[in-house]
């Protein structure tokens, strides 16, 4: 008999966890066909009768719109039903939602709380999000050092962010000394695992040679892994190495696309790269327009660099007719931005 079957019968005769497991059962296909109006119809029947893990499942497929209208406030009322009963992933999800104003005000007291209740009992997502908000000084006093220490536990229950997050402070000596070896290390074997940041990281630690020895062959090889799952980052760095023939044979048509791809993500430094290649005519048709646009996107989101080539092609007349005040705009920004060897171009206006 399969277990769908004990279930089924348990089910049938009230028996509330039966009810709750054949509601997953439902939910994710498992042993019988995933049928999404039966999970909740299950999950209901437990939840009326108080079982915690059913309202915490019922709060998840409420607050994902999972064969129920989405409704997060309805999620986090059965959150906070499960939570008060003591189940340990619903006071976590329960924070979660006072955090980030999820079905009710945001209130970080109240998340911090839960998330030291949670991590008590080790809950490993409490126990990091606790180091990001001790790290970063949200909800608390920032303290690196008990944001290292948050960090550390669930690093050793493998844990991938938390590993990440521990080799970032390792790198740069956050809540403890510098120590790039172990930095590296923790890097490596978070990139093993499939973690993307994890993989662009790694790329840069070979490139560089921090923490290791340069090694451009095993950085290309870990920028390509990061770069297919979609990193915006190692797509970036990957574009770099195509155009500069840096671990490669340069390829400035590759260049273009790692960078557009990039780009088109947000990444300051691809657009601003992009905005280049438009201009030179590298790896692309040369359109001066699109280079502006691509300078601009870069700038919106803080690139200096971009700052400086607006600045740049404003006093020349490069695209557009002289433009003094367009000059003496981007020149002032990137002096502000704490790049004042640019003052003598500004001073020439």
């Amino acid at each position: 008999m399969k277990a769908v079957e004990y279930y089924k019968e348990a089910a049938e005769k009230e028996h509330t966890m039966a009810q709750n497991n054949l509601g997953s059962l439902y939910e994710y296909g498992e042993e019988t066909e995933k049928d999404l109006k039966k999970a909740i119809y299950w999950y209901n029947k437990a939840a009326e009768k108080g079982e915690i893990v059913a309202l915490y499942n019922l709060g998840q497929c409420y607050e994902l719109g999972k064969g129920v209208e989405k409704s997060e406030f309805r999620a986090f009322e059965y959150y906070k039903k499960s939570a008060e009963g003591g189940y340990l992933n619903a006071q976590f999800q329960l924070g979660y939602c006072y955090f980030n104003g999820i079905g009710t005000e945001v209130n970080k007291t109240k998340a911090i709380e839960l998330y030291e209740e949670a991590a008590k009992k080790d809950h490993a997502m409490a126990l990091y999000n606790l180091g990001q908000c001790y790290r970063l000084g949200i909800g608390v006093e920032k303290d690196e050092f008990v944001a290292f220490e948050y960090y550390e536990k669930p690093a050793k229950e493998e844990h991938l962010d938390a590993q990440l997050q521990l080799g970032y402070c390792y790198f740069n000596g956050i809540g403890t000394e510098v120590n790039k070896l172990k930095a590296f290390e923790l890097y490596k074997k978070v990139a093993e695992k499939g973690h993307s940041i994890a993989q662009n990281i790694l790329g840069i630690l070979y490139e560089y040679g921090d923490g290791t020895e340069i090694n451009l062959e095993k950085a290309i090889y870990w920028y390509r892994l990061a770069a297919e799952k979609g990193d915006k980052g190692a797509q970036y760095n990957l574009g770099k190495c195509y155009e500069l023939g840096k671990g490669v044979e340069k390829d400035e048509v590759n260049a273009f696309e790692y960078y557009e791809n990039s780009a088109e993500k947000g990444d300051s430094n691809a657009q601003n790269s992009l905005g280049y290649l438009y201009y030179c005519g590298q790896g692309v048709k040369k359109d001066r327009k699109k280079a502006i646009y691509w300078y601009q996107k870069a700038e919106q989101g803080g690139n200096v660099e971009a700052q400086k080539r607006l600045a740049s092609l404003y006093e020349k007349g490069r695209v557009y007719k002289k433009i003094i005040h367009g000059a003496i705009y981007w020149y002032k920004k990137v002096i502000k931005n704490a790049h004042p060897e640019v003052k003598e171009n500004l001073d020439n206006l």
